[in-house]
C-alpha cells in the first residue's frame, strides 16, 4: 500500500510502501505503547467547583507554606498527561508531618480532593493522599506526543527494513533490544520533543529529511539548498507575523539559523566528490539520540540499558530511585547521550557478532559524535569530517527547530 503524506511545511514527501501484511507484522513485533483512552484524562478545567475527584497523579514538587494567619499548609504541584495541577493540603491533625515523609519517598499518588477556585484559577484541596507502589504507565502521568504512534512505528521500520546488510542487522538488533523503552522516551527535557514519544518522533523526522536529500532529489547539495530556502521563507513569515502583532516577545523559531545552515552547506561542499553512504547515515540517525535512553530519567523509565552496557557492574540505586517528571539521570548526565550512542552502537555490533568494516564503524561513530555540529552545542568533534557528518547535523538541526512550529506535537 503506497500512501503519500508530507512534512516540513508540506515540502518533504512521506511515501509509505508498506503492505497491510507487512504493517501487521511490524506492529506485532514492535507494538507501540498503550495510550490512555479518552475517558482516562483528567482536566481540572472541566470540573465544577466543589466536585470531589479521585485521580492518580505524579508529584512534581512540594513545600510547606504559611498563611497570613500563621496557619501551615502543604503547597503541591502534581502533573498528569494534560499538564500541571496545583494543590494544597491543610495541616489538620498533624497532616503535614505525616505526609511530608510520604511525599519525600513516593512520586505517584492516588488523590481524593475537592475542586476549588481562587481568582479564576482552579486547584485541588486534598482530603486524602495515598502513595502508589504498583507498576505505572507513564503515559497516564506525563505529556506525550499527540501524533499517531502506530504510524510513526510503521514508518520507522519500513525505513529500517529497506537498509542493506550489515546496517539492517545493526538497526534491527538495536530495536529488538531497546524498543520497549525507545518507543516511549522523550528526546529532551526542555527545548524540543520534550515529551513521551519524542525520541521516536524525532528519529523518524531526521530520517524523513535524510531520505529527501539522498533519495528524492538528484543532487544532495541542491536538496539542502532547497531546504534552506524553505527556512528562509518560514523566517520571513515569522518576522512579518511579529511585525503585525502587538506581542514582540514571541519566539522566532528560525532566528539566527540561516547563516549557520549556509556555513554547514559550505563545509559539506568540500566533500563534493564523495558519494554519501545512505545506509550508514540512516543507521547513524537511529543511534544519534539513542543515548538519551540513559541520559534522562522519568516516571515509568526502566534501566536495562545500563545493565546492557555494563553487565559486570554492581547494582546502583535504581531500585530506590524516586522518579518524577523528565529529569537528567544522575548517572547519565555524567556521560551524555552522544558518547552513549557510540557505546551502544559498538556494543550491539559486538554482542550480535555483526561483521562491519572498521571504516564503517568509524563513519557511523563519527556521525553520532558530530551530530550537534559545533563543540559549543555539545558536539564531540570540532567539525564534521565526512559528508554524512554534515548531513546528519543539518537534518538534526532542521528537525529540532521545525518541531517547535508544529501545532500537533
Amino acid at each position: 500500500m503506497e500512501e503519500s503524506k508530507s512534512y516540513f511545511y508540506n515540502f518533504i514527501p512521506i511515501i509509505s510502501e508498506v503492505t497491510q501484511q507487512e504493517r501487521k507484522k511490524i506492529l506485532e513485533k514492535y507494538p507501540p505503547p498503550e495510550l490512555p483512552t479518552s475517558g482516562e484524562f483528567f482536566n481540572i478545567q472541566n470540573e465544577a467547583v466543589g466536585n470531589i475527584v479521585n485521580i492518580r497523579v505524579l508529584l512534581n514538587e512540594f513545600s510547606v507554606q504559611t498563611t497570613r494567619t500563621n496557619k501551615h499548609y502543604l503547597k503541591i504541584i502534581f502533573s498528569n498527561n494534560l499538564g500541571n495541577i496545583n494543590a494544597k493540603m491543610w495541616d489538620n491533625h498533624g497532616d503535614i508531618e505525616k505526609y511530608i515523609t510520604l511525599l519525600e519517598e513516593y512520586s505517584v499518588f492516588h488523590v481524593e480532593a475537592k475542586v476549588d477556585e481562587y481568582l479564576g484559577h482552579k486547584s485541588l484541596t486534598i482530603n486524602r493522599l495515598v502513595p502508589c507502589d504498583e507498576n505505572i504507565n507513564p503515559f497516564y502521568l506525563l505529556a506525550y506526543t499527540q501524533q499517531d504512534m502506530e504510524e510513526l512505528t510503521v514508518e520507522l521500520f519500513s525505513y529500517l527494513y529497506q537498509l542493506q546488510s550489515p546496517y539492517k542487522e545493526i538497526s534491527l538488533a538495536a530495536m529488538d533490544q531497546f524498543w520497549d523503552q525507545f518507543r516511549i522516551r522523550p528526546a529532551a527535557k526542555g527545548y524540543h520533543h520534550n515529551y513521551l514519544g519524542g525520541l521516536l518522533k524525532h528519529t523518524v523526522g531526521l530520517m524523513r529529511f535524510a531520505r529527501f536529500i539522498l533519495k528524492f532529489e538528484e543532487n544532495h547539495f541542491q536538496a539542502v539548498m532547497k531546504l534552506i530556502n524553505v527556512v528562509e521563507k518560514a523566517h520571513k513569515r515569522e518576522l512579518w507575523d511579529q511585525f503585525q502583532s502587538d506581542d514582540n516577545s514571541q519566539n522566532l523559531v528560525w532566528n539566527n539559523t540561516i547563516d549557520h545552515l549556509y556555513r554547514m552547506l559550505s563545509g559539506m561542499m568540500q566533500y563534493k566528490n564523495n558519494t554519501p553512504n545512505y545506509d550508514a547515515l540512516m543507521t547513524s540517525i537511529l543511534f544519534h539520540d539513542i543515548g538519551k535512553l540513559l541520559e534522562y530519567d522519568h516516571a515509568g523509565k526502566k534501566y536495562e540499558e545500563f545493565k546492557y552496557l555494563f553487565p559486570t557492574a554492581t547494582d546502583s540505586n535504581f531500585a530506590t530511585r524516586k522518579q518524577t517528571g523528565i529529569t537528567m539521570d544522575e548517572l547519565g548526565v555524567m556521560i551524555g547521550h552522544i558518547p552513549y550512542g557510540v557505546l551502544l552502537l559498538t556494543k550491539v555490533i559486538e554482542n550480535e557478532k555483526i561483521h562491519v568494516s572498521l571504516e564503517d564503524i568509524h563513519l557511523m561513530s563519527h556521525c553520532i559524535l558530530c551530530h550537534h555540529g559545533l563543540p559549543e552545542w555539545g558536539s564531540a568533534i570540532r567539525n564534521p569530517q565526512t559528508i554524512e557528518g554534515y548531513i546528519i547535523h543539518i537534518v538534526d538541526f532542521l528537525d529540532s527547530r521545525y518541531e517547535n512550529t508544529e501545532l500537533i506535537k
